[in-house]
């Protein structure tokens, strides 16, 4: 989606197969600052869990005062109690010391860069203009054209290309608003010290043992969107659309009856 567009009727609309400017630099540059970031704390946090591979709800966990509440989750018998193995974690070997230190040094950058592009994006107006779902688009039939355009790998071509479509729309706010906001809030609430300056956030998420659940669903709501996402990249098109995340510029594919 571009970014940057002009206002309707000044410039003739470009057509498949035109280039176009589709990405701003600080898009871009959150792109892949993110992505890093966010690939670096996942596999920090996978070590995190190896600690202790069980996850609970409510405040005491394993902890809870003459009993054990039972986990939700128990991978504790999977691979000799280290479900993740070395090759998908950081560090390699077995470290909780060195994991925390890899996952609260990126989470502050994670925290940084979303500031700064949720900033950049309300004062040039991209949130608004790009990502706010149109009441229209809301419509049942609308999410169900688009649902089932997309089951049948066929995409926005010509100038439709250059705008985001309900589901993109649903998915990246999702991520904005919810997932990247949900796991910095319970990342802060499973800290000690955050929790005697910010002690509101264990009551908010119901004590530290949910906030580690949701702390975990919500990273794996992360990579889930991540794996859509390369899915649907390299459908359509992986050098186009690289290209437009690294240079910004696209070429926008051509009509369908163009093809034909």
């Amino acid at each position: 989606m571009a970014d940057e567009q002009s206002e309707p009727g000044t410039q003739p609309l470009p057509q498949g197969g035109d280039l176009v400017q589709r990405h701003a630099l600080v898009t871009r540059l959150w792109h892949w600052i993110n992505a890093a970031t966010l690939a670096i704390m996942l596999m920090s946090g996978l070590m995190i869990f190896n600690a202790h591979p069980r996850l609970y709800w409510g405040q005491y966990g394993a902890d809870a005062p003459g009993h054990a509440d039972p986990a939700w989750l128990d991978l504790a018998q999977v691979n000799g109690g280290i479900p993740f193995p070395g090759w998908i974690t950081i560090p390699s070997h077995y470290s909780l010391a060195d994991a925390r230190l890899w996952h609260f040094a990126f989470a502050w950058l994670l925290v940084t860069a979303l500031v700064i592009y949720l900033v950049w994006g309300l004062v040039r107006g991209h949130l608004r203009r790009d990502l706010a779902p149109q009441r229209t688009e809301l419509a049942p039939a609308h999410l169900w054209h688009d649902i089932t355009q997309h089951a049948r790998f066929r995409f926005p071509t010509g100038a439709a290309a250059l705008r985001y479509n309900i589901l993109q729309k649903l998915a990246y706010g999702g991520v904005l608003f919810v997932l990247l906001p949900g796991v910095i809030l319970t990342g802060l609430t499973l800290s000690p010290g955050l929790n005697a300056a910010l002690p509101w956030l264990v009551d908010l998420f119901a004590g530290r043992q949910s906030a580690r659940s949701l702390h975990f669903l919500c990273a794996a709501g992360l990579v889930g969107f991540f794996l859509i996402h390369i899915v649907m990249v390299v459908l359509a098109g992986p050098v186009n659309e690289v290209r437009s995340m690294l240079t910004g510029w696209y070429r926008l594919p051509r009509e369908r009856t163009e093809e034909q």
